[in-house]
């Protein structure tokens, strides 16, 4: 019965310039692939306001205070409001499936842009049992409808199929929020900005020793449980505490005062109150900022457990560790991961002494050539042109039109 508003509003015709964007259906802000090939966009309409070549930029979110920038339009995604929009528009831009309730029409294209390209998860087929046959007939519904989705590799490529039940064209234009991780590699301003940010989140003036910088370590643990039931069961997506050790270690190899910046999952930020308890002055939750890669950006140092966002903070070319301290349960519960963490560049620790050993005996020149060599393997497109890329796809749709 939801699907009868899609219906419906094709009394309306499709606007060629009209692009729809969403991402993880509507639940957050100005973020991930699709805010940088808006932000592209909105760059390319300045350009062309002159010929009439402009897109009409709309964007739906279930949070209204969320913040955008002008230039785009900000539409409540309420079912009816979402049937409308996305049923005129020429073009949809997503990260994540869409409902089952959505219809796509004749003349619309669907780029899906996904929020992960090299990843640990198993997802789909890969799956096994664990994928419930709701979540099959989502990805089904969603993948039959998708006409191209962007890859950054070789590797994402062949995990298709399964990993997303698609077998249609691909765009290998790398992964527009990586973009401005290429960038930060020779420009110190990202670091200035993070730092200011920070200040003005926490409201601290971090104070160091003389000539000792402040550097940034972000924490992105991903979420337990998500079986993909009907009702999803969530758990605590961090149970790593020691903070003070951590920050310890990374004085003791790296030297300068070492703020650590707490990341939980979108999952996990949904419906929660206030901050999370990270404990201690230097440990500053930025779950609900918007976009982790403006912040990251800014990183000298990553860490996570099983989060794509690992392969990302890579292109950086800055240290990223692995704490799994449930390696074994977790690949149990979802199933076997698609690396063996024990053979990635990134070192790998299943508890906070072995955390400590491997920040400690962290070898610059070994680690830089074990990305060299997994970038190269999975033939992966990383230069910072990935928006630039799926801008001027666009252009040539809308020019064709």
């Amino acid at each position: 019965m939801e699907s009868i508003p899609f219906y419906l509003c094709r009394l309306f015709r499709i606007c060629k310039r009209k692009i729809v964007f969403c991402c993880i259906e509507g639940t957050t802000g100005y973020s991930c692939n699709p805010k940088y090939i808006a932000e592209e966009l909105l760059r390319t309409n300045q350009e062309n306001k002159k010929n009439e070549e402009a897109f009409e930029l709309v964007w739906l979110v279930n949070d209204m205070t969320h913040k955008f920038p002008a230039g785009i339009r900000v539409v409540h995604n309420t079912l009816w409001k979402r049937a409308y929009h996305l049923t005129t528009a020429r073009v949809w831009i997503d990260n994540s499936r869409k409902q089952l309730e959505v219809r796509k029409r004749k003349g619309q294209l669907y780029i899906q842009t996904w929020h992960a390209k090299l990843g640990f998860k198993p997802t789909c087929l890969d799956r096994g049992e664990s994928f419930s046959r709701i979540a099959y007939l989502v990805s089904k519904h969603d993948s039959e409808m998708i006409d191209y989705v962007l890859s950054n590799s070789k590797w994402y490529d062949d995990t298709l199929p399964t990993g997303m039940l698609y077998d249609g064209p691909v765009l290998r234009t790398g992964s527009p929020r990586c973009d401005i991780l290429v960038k930060a590699r020779n420009d110190t301003t990202y670091k200035a900005k993070l730092r200011a940010r920070m200040m003005e989140l926490s409201g601290m003036e971090w104070q160091t020793e003389k000539a000792a910088p402040v550097r940034f370590l972000m924490y992105a643990p991903t979420f337990r449980g998500g079986s993909q039931r009907t009702r999803r069961e969530v758990e605590a997506g961090s149970s790593f505490s020691a903070f003070g050790r951590l920050m310890d270690s990374l004085k003791k190899k790296f030297g300068g005062e070492w703020i650590i910046l707490l990341r939980l999952h979108p999952q996990l930020v949904a419906g929660r109150q206030g901050r999370a308890d990270a404990g201690g002055k230097n440990v500053v939750d930025v779950s609900r900022v918007d976009d982790m890669y403006e912040l990251l950006a800014g990183c000298d140092a990553f860490m996570t457990d099983y989060s794509s966002a690992a392969f990302d903070a890579a292109v950086m070319k800055i240290p990223v560790f692995l704490y799994c301290d449930d390696y074994r349960a977790y690949e149990a519960e979802r199933g076997r991961l698609l690396w063996d963490l024990e053979k990635l560049p990134f070192p790998l620790a299943l508890n906070e002494e072995e955390l400590e050993d491997r920040i400690l005996g962290f070898h610059e020149e070994e680690y830089r050539a074990g990305l060299q060599e997994l970038f190269e393997r999975v033939e992966m497109l990383e230069d910072g042109k990935a928006a630039e890329r799926v801008a001027e796809f666009l252009g040539r749709i809308g020019r064709a039109d």
